[in-house]
């Protein structure tokens, strides 16, 4: 980085964006410590009335194993919510320890308004029979595996200032988990490993998105060389007073966009795999959601109507399935689809909607049957997705309707997530930031370019960064917010002409590559050990 106090003296002389922060810092830490006090008070709250209705809580493991996913939230705030801030403090938009809160709020509103579907899109990625066991001891050393093995990378990759990628890590432990489930299974037995299909998705997305960040925040960065051709833009600061409002104003606007983007695309990988844990230590509370609309039994059953006649409409003549969950098990673990699969799929759905409609309501199913009811509802949301998804049967467009009205109710039931999850994870995220935010914001902001990051350079950076997440999270693919925008960042340094640190550069690349071929040997190696314990 370039000498900012070279020319200058005295009054004139131009702090370190991360020195002399104002008053902010007397009561950043008061303030901070006011909302985890009150987050964690509501979080025990709300877990303790949901245990209520569980028949046996393993307290130590439930504890153990929450801490640990938390914790793996906790360290994806050193990485992903210090890039949001990273522009907006070294273009001296917000002092720091502000920047650093008012990013953790909107992460927060991010969690709390998340869909869902980034966080049960990842666990789509694990072999469904470990979902379906998730309490088993396979699950268990499942959800250890990953979340150590994510953790053990992500905190050494921070260590060492990189802007390693915490959504590449975990996608990277769950395939290595994946692996070793498969690597483990009896010689000949039906079981199943990834779902390379769904990773393929998902590693597109990631790999594609640094390449976007990089390319589209240079673009923009030359379009505003165009129309905006005040120089001072594209220049480093010379003065500790903030940039002309409008370009502050934007500034602070995409940070704040991109930590709303942010939490909820980030934040969602760490409720699903909480709620695997839920599931498998405490189903008789979580396996299926007890709270869902006062009327959805009622619309469930006529759905499961509606989807049993148009199966029908399917069915070959003189097919018959003698045992109907086998054959669609057999269906979801090779992604295919047979003659033998649609009778089964419409006798399996007949059969589990009829033990359903028995209760008045979700939370009127007895405790002894909830662990059932929750894994055949389930195993009929994945074979549905073979249809709607996967196009497998084609239907008329009435009968697709019918499918996919009936998916929607059957992941109503299974794929929820509690308002004090979202909670616990926006604080573990909110609580990261705050303590390891400097070494990434840094990294971003003096280790990327070799000169001062700019005005012009911050906002085409967050501006693209900002679209992209929100873009992903709309269609349920997870992005690393650290690749997008530290990518955006080594972009507008390229198109400005201030050159790059290749030394940083070439780390960086290195985080990226490795990144995913050590996740996956680590949660393998765990996952491995783990099995012997659980």
């Amino acid at each position: 980085m370039v000498d900012l106090s070279s020319g200058q003296a005295g009054r004139d002389h131009v702090r370190h964006p991360l020195e002399g922060t104002g008053g902010s810092a007397k009561w950043f830490i008061p303030a901070f410590v006011v909302i985890i006090l009150g987050g964690l008070g509501y979080v025990g709250y709300a877990l303790g009335q949901d245990l209520t209705s569980a028949v046996a809580v393993p307290w130590i493991l439930l504890g153990l194993a929450l801490l640990i996913a938390l914790g793996f939230e906790f360290v994806n705030g050193f990485h992903d919510t210090a890039n949001a801030v990273a522009t907006v403090i070294y273009t001296r938009s917000m002092p720091a320890e502000f920047a650093v809160i008012w990013s953790g709020f909107f992460n927060f509103l991010g969690v709390l308004t998340s869909s869902g579907a980034v966080a049960f899109g990842i666990l789509a990625l694990l072999p469904v029979e470990l979902i379906l066991q998730v309490g088993s001891g396979s699950g268990l050393a499942m959800v250890f595996a990953l979340l150590t093995a994510a953790i053990l990378w992500n905190l050494g990759t921070w260590y060492l200032g990189l802007p390693s990628s915490s959504s590449h890590t975990l996608i990277g432990s769950i395939i290595g988990v994946g692996l070793a489930n498969q690597f483990l299974a009896p010689a000949g037995t039906a079981t199943s490993g990834v779902d390379w299909s769904q990773a393929s998705n998902i590693g597109l997305s990631l790999l594609l998105s640094p390449l976007i960040g990089f390319g589209c925040a240079a673009l923009l960065l030359l379009a505003m060389k165009l129309l905006v051709r005040n120089q001072a833009l594209y220049q480093e600061p010379k003065t500790n007073a903030p940039p002309p409002l409008w370009i502050r104003a934007l500034l602070i606007f995409t940070c704040t966009g991109v930590s709303f983007a942010h939490g909820s695309n980030d934040g969602q990988k760490g409720m699903g795999l909480i709620m695997l844990i839920l599931i498998g230590l405490v189903p008789t509370a979580f396996a299926l959601n007890r709270t869902p609309d006062v009327n959805y039994l009622e619309a469930y059953k006529s759905a499961s109507a509606q989807v049993e006649t148009a199966l029908g409409k399917y069915v070959k003549p003189g097919v018959t399935v003698t045992d109907p969950k086998a054959a669609v098990e057999e269906a979801v673990r090779t992604k295919s689809w047979t003659d033998q699969t649609t009778p089964a799929l419409q006798q399996y759905i007949h059969k589990t909607s009829a033990e359903v409609a028995a209760f008045p309501t979700l939370e009127a199913v007895p405790n002894e049957l909830v662990g059932n009811v929750r894994n055949d509802i389930y195993l009929i949301g994945e074979a549905l997705k073979l249809i709607d998804k996967k196009k497998l049967l084609p239907m008329e467009e009435a009968d697709f309707a019918a499918v996919t009205s009936y998916h929607t109710a059957v992941d109503n039931a299974t794929k929820f997530i509690p308002i004090w999850v979202k909670v616990a994870v926006a604080l573990a995220l909110g609580l990261g930031t705050m303590i390891g935010w400097k070494r990434i914001v840094v990294t971003v902001g003096e280790k990327i370019g070799k000169t001062h990051l700019t005005y012009g350079q911050g906002a085409a950076a967050e501006v693209v960064a900002m679209v992209t997440i929100g873009a992903a999270d709309h269609f349920g693919l997870p992005v690393s917010t650290t690749h997008v925008l530290s990518s955006g960042v080594a972009g507008t340094m390229a198109a400005n002409g201030s050159g790059l640190q290749w030394a940083t550069v070439r780390n960086m690349l290195m985080a990226w590559v490795l990144t995913l071929p050590a996740s996956i040997g680590i949660a393998f190696v765990l996952y491995v050990i783990l099995r012997q314990v659980f």
